[in-house]
């Protein structure tokens, strides 16, 4: 059957409310260097948002000006979560073959996905580079 899910996947997951704003969220993905944080509400995946999410919500790829600097804080105190995350998340699940997940993302332009328990719950989440460093060990 091979490798599954729970073998490659992390399991302390920082995650998002829908109602945080974007001041949180940039500090999360700076300070860990995530691309990807899930959103849930009372444990279950509502939605995911990506490092690319954030940038297109903001003024961001502008050339650093103080007036550009000062509209991108304006903007990331002022936009929530609920407001530019991705809602049609595609999960996987902890006994899922890697090989599984790795297709799903293929197909899917996916560059993690959470990975929840039976009952829906957040358990982890499985990104590009875990099946990377799975597929690096292979070759």
């Amino acid at each position: 059957m091979g490798m599954t899910v729970s073998e490659i996947m992390t399991r302390d997951v920082i995650t998002l409310f829908e109602e945080d704003n974007l001041e949180r969220v940039n500090g999360h993905l700076s300070h860990y260097r995530f691309r990807h944080l899930p959103v849930v509400d009372e444990g279950k995946v509502v939605g995911i948002l990506s490092q690319r999410d954030l940038l297109r919500a903001t003024v961001a790829g502008f050339h650093p000006t103080p007036v550009t600097r000062a509209r991108e804080a304006r903007i990331l105190e002022e936009t929530f979560v609920r407001d530019v995350m991705r809602t049609d998340v595609i999960t996987v699940r902890p006994d899922e073959p890697v090989r599984a997940a790795a297709k799903r993302m293929i197909e899917g332009h996916f560059g993690a996905l959470p990975v929840v328990d039976a009952s829906g719950m957040l358990v982890g989440i499985v990104t590009e580079n875990d099946i990377v460093r799975v597929a690096s060990d292979v070759l």
